[in-house]
């Protein structure tokens, strides 16, 4: 245990936090796509504010860290992280209040996993997130992408958040409004705003939760026909841009780049938007290939591929 891993240890113990806390783990373990060096310390809190205060010790002894969720998006790097990485996963009640007849507010904690938020709703026959079953991740990387499945976007169920600012310290409520959103964009990107929990509002349908059921195991299907389970990824690599005519995904294809590989990383051969980890993939690998299709598609289609992945 070296001087960092001692101070971090000593100040949970001391707090008496609850949590899982790990010292030099593999960060490939908490990434969909299997990708990525070791981090001096993992801490999962189950509160947010032990998280809160967890993020004020590192600030206040200039310790460097990393607040992720499920690790869906992300490309870890592939050197080791002297610092602190803290994952919201532990952090993950679901409660819910009922508006009228017809609609119910329902609250998820950030760590929250979208599988977790489906099946909360599907078994109370609230129906309006069946789209996002079988989608990876978290409620807070959900909402910070504004991920978007089959024509829906979470903004779309969203009502609230409560965050931490980092920039001073506080505690604040974020609602919908309608300029903050739009395709894959969220006002949570570019920010620091860490999410604590959010509000949704779903259709109550009473006696139909085997038709909610039944829908979301379309969407899985879906999914599974489509290869999003064949190989370690993070799912889409690039943002579509609808203006252009094109999904990325064709742009890629029609430029002959489909089943290119650099290292361990591959262009999947089975989509044009998927970045595969075929066994041993780093995070250069990924970043190559990546500049790679940028830069190719660029010259033959004059279009610039935005990532919607995240090298940290």
């Amino acid at each position: 245990m070296n001087d960092l891993q001692k101070l971090f240890s000593d100040f949970i113990t001391s707090s008496g936090f609850s949590g899982k806390l790990t010292l030099d783990e593999k960060l490939s373990k908490h990434s969909t796509f299997k990708i990525g060096g070791t981090t001096e310390i993992f801490y999962e809190p189950v509160l947010f504010d032990h998280l809160i205060k967890t993020l004020a010790f590192c600030r206040s002894n200039n310790i460097k860290f990393y607040v992720i969720g499920g690790g869906s998006n992300i490309v870890f790097p592939d050197e080791t992280f002297h610092g602190v990485t803290i994952t919201t996963t532990g952090i993950s009640a679901i409660t819910k209040t009922q508006i009228d007849e017809h609609r119910m507010l329902v609250k998820c904690e950030s760590g929250t996993t979208m599988s977790a938020f489906v099946q909360f709703c599907t078994d109370n026959e609230l129906s309006g997130a069946e789209q996002f079953a079988g989608l990876p991740g978290t409620i807070g990387g959900a909402l910070y992408m504004n991920a978007r499945c089959f024509e829906k976007s979470i903004s779309e169920l969203f009502k609230s958040a409560r965050y931490l600012d980092l920039d001073d310290f506080t505690l604040n409520e974020h609602g919908y409004m309608d300029r903050d959103w739009d395709y894959k964009v969220s006002p949570f990107q570019n920010s620091s705003k860490i999410i604590g929990n959010a509000t949704f509002e779903l259709s109550i349908e009473k006696g139909k939760k085997a038709q909610i059921a039944d829908a979301c195991k379309i969407f899985i299907g879906e999914r599974v026909s489509k290869g999003h389970f064949k190989y370690p990824s993070a799912g889409s690599v690039f943002r579509n841009n609808h203006s252009f005519g094109a999904p990325c995904g064709k742009l890629i294809d029609e430029c002959g780049l489909k089943g290119t590989t650099i290292g361990g990383a591959q262009i999947a051969p089975f989509h044009g938007n998927f970045i595969i980890n075929t066994g041993n993939a780093t995070a250069k690998d990924v970043k190559d290939l990546v500049n790679l299709a940028v830069n190719t598609v660029r010259e033959k289609k004059g279009f610039s591929l935005v990532p919607e992945i995240i090298f940290l």
